[in-house]
């Protein structure tokens, strides 16, 4: 209507109406030539797109071999890499500090126990601590080992307290760390265990929330750490838990959502600017989702620009996130990917 009143009403031509006249045909072009123009308007407004903020750019390759099922830790704004598993099968124990100031890997001293993947890493003041996962016989591991990088220097602490396993979820909150889920050779658990630095002590706490599983997710936001997805009894899992140190409790979330509102395993998880961010894995697209722990939510923030994978290695170091190695069928990464959430991402290669 508001288009009528506009161009007034169109000139037409009956069987019995003789040509326009010059003015009339003129007046006729007019009419035309605003129709299209408006027209061209409205689909320029529908042809508009809103910008995905999310961004990620290539950083510095790994110097040392690509690999799958890496560990690792920051400390003082620097992550360190270690261990996992090459394209040969062969399992590492390489030790790799990334410095995203310099954008530039330094090897660092060897991992001294077992080389081994599928191993966890969390932080605790000016310390970062490995330990768990299997070895080139298969065997599954329990040790555990403080690393100093004021020193360059590896120390073994008290064993790891519960069941040997792979693929277990660690983090570290105040003054302890914390380990539990994974695959212990016969089962999949859920049983969750705090390191306590300051005796070098393990104290078993509360279980985790779900079901049992390995190839879970965590990272913390606030104090309070966030764990879910990973599989179990070949589902892959899509529930989301709130872990209070505090009370001891977990505290159940809103499922992790994707785009076939299904779960995944061997995902990547880190923490930015009190958002989480979720992506990749097994039974996943590239879509990277967020995280609001303010009002419990999912929302899908872009895709990631590398290529698929699993096992990936995923951490934060100030506003930024990154996700290194991983691999997909026979292929093994090596590559570096940092993750600005204040920045919009460039779609025009995806």
């Amino acid at each position: 209507m508001m288009l009528r009143r506009f161009l007034g009403s169109r000139p037409s031509l009956s069987s019995n109406q003789s040509v326009p006249s010059h003015s009339n045909r003129i007046k006729i072009a007019a009419y035309a030539l605003i129709w299209v123009s408006w027209g061209s308007f409205l689909v320029g407004c529908k042809s508009d797109s809103v910008d995905v903020m999310g961004d990620w750019k290539h950083r510095a390759e790994l110097d040392g071999s690509s690999r799958t099922a890496a560990a690792g830790f920051v400390v003082n704004d620097v992550a360190y890499l270690s261990t996992g598993l090459n394209s040969s099968s062969v399992r590492l124990n390489d030790t790799w500090a990334f410095d995203p100031a310099k954008n530039a890997w330094t090897q660092k001293a060897n991992f001294p126990g077992d080389a081994r993947s599928g191993a966890v890493g969390f932080a605790v003041g000016s310390n970062g601590y490995l330990g768990s996962g299997n070895n080139n016989n298969g065997d599954y591991l329990n040790d555990f080992w403080q690393f100093s990088p004021a020193t360059n220097v590896w120390t073994r602490i008290a064993d790891f307290a519960g069941t040997a396993r792979r693929n277990a979820v660690a983090f570290g909150i105040g003054d302890k760390g914390y380990v539990g889920t994974g695959y212990d050779g016969s089962n999949n658990t859920k049983d969750f265990w705090a390191y306590v630095p300051a005796s070098n002590q393990w104290q078993r706490i509360a279980g985790f929330g779900g079901n049992k599983r390995v190839g879970a997710v965590a990272f913390v936001i606030n104090g309070l750490a966030y764990v879910g997805t990973g599989i179990n009894n070949g589902v892959n899992e899509k529930d989301w838990w709130a872990y209070d140190p505090a009370q001891d409790a977990w505290i159940e979330k809103n499922d992790f959502a994707d785009d076939d509102l299904v779960g995944r395993s061997y995902g990547v998880g880190f923490a930015v600017n009190g958002k989480g961010y979720v992506t990749l894995g097994t039974a996943s697209a590239l879509t990277v989702w967020a995280y609001d722990p303010t009002t419990d939510s999912w929302d899908s923030q872009g895709v990631f620009e590398g290529s698929a994978r699993s096992y990936a290695y995923g951490f934060a170091i100030g506003s930024k996130g990154y996700i290194t190695t991983g691999g997909t069928g026979t292929s093994v990464f090596d590559d570096l990917w940092e993750f600005d959430p204040a920045v919009a991402q460039d779609t025009a290669d995806n």
